[in-house]
């Protein structure tokens, strides 16, 4: 991390999606009391993985076949 980085930006930084933060959460537990991060924490970043048709909600399916 960089000083000043929050989950937020680094879900960002690395997932180009701000939404992916509870994946970071989930597999940095000690730091989940941390906001803002100072410089030289080292966090790990799992690789997102494949989103698959199921995770597609049903009102989008619908949108997608026509």
């Amino acid at each position: 991390t960089v000083q000043g980085d929050t989950w937020d930006m680094i879900a960002k930084k690395v997932y180009d999606d701000e939404n992916q933060v509870g994946l970071l959460l989930e597999n940095n537990f000690e730091y989940i009391d941390v906001f803002i991060f100072d410089s030289g924490a080292e966090i790990e970043v799992p690789e997102l993985g494949e989103k698959e048709e199921d995770d597609i909600p049903d009102w989008r399916e619908e949108d997608e076949e026509e």
